[in-house]
């Protein structure tokens, strides 16, 4: 199930965006992505998804590059990999994400934080919009990814996994395992 798609975070604000990061970096990774690439982040906002895959399990890739999102992209696609960027002004994901899954290349989901470079939408092979009103990107990065795995990846089961969910009703069951 686990495609190579990995995400890419721009946009990012010092401070004010630390915990939208985060966040936007743990959907990628509960959602089924690789792997999260961050444009010029704190290094704790990757160190806490790190410590969250250390106990609950992985691989999931975590990287801070230190270039403009503009090289990254560039590269992405010299390798021969898809752009999407997930944007309230693209395509509707309804018209788009048959096309999406189709398309067998290594895939980068591009979510920004305020305003994105015009110039990304013109990189991009699909700019997809969740909704064409103003919503919050780590939602827009959970019913992308959703889409795209139809579902599946809520039963995403982590390998190396120190610390499991075992689903009920009412209360809290943690399994502990010495991996």
């Amino acid at each position: 199930m686990r495609e190579e798609i990995f995400v890419l975070r721009i946009g990012h604000l010092i401070e004010r965006d630390k915990r939208i990061t985060t966040h936007v970096g743990l959907v990628a990774r509960a959602f089924g992505a690789k792997g999260i690439l961050f444009i010029n982040t704190e290094s704790d906002v990757k160190q806490k998804i790190d410590e969250v895959t250390e106990r609950w399990g992985g691989p999931f890739e975590t990287k801070i590059i230190e270039e403009n999102w503009k090289n990254v992209v560039l590269k992405w696609r010299k390798m021969g990999g898809a752009i999407i960027h997930l944007t309230m002004y693209g395509a509707p994901i309804d018209e788009k994400i048959d096309e999406i899954r189709k398309d067998k290349r290594r895939k980068l989901v591009v979510v920004g934080a305020e305003k994105v470079p015009k110039e990304l939408y013109a990189l991009s092979d699909f700019n997809v919009s969740i909704t064409s009103q103003p919503h919050s990107e780590v939602a827009a990065l959970a019913i992308f990814l959703d889409r795209f795995y139809m579902g599946k990846e809520i039963g995403l089961k982590f390998s190396d996994a120190k610390l499991t969910i075992v689903p009920t009703e009412r209360g809290k069951r943690i399994i502990e395992s010495r991996v």
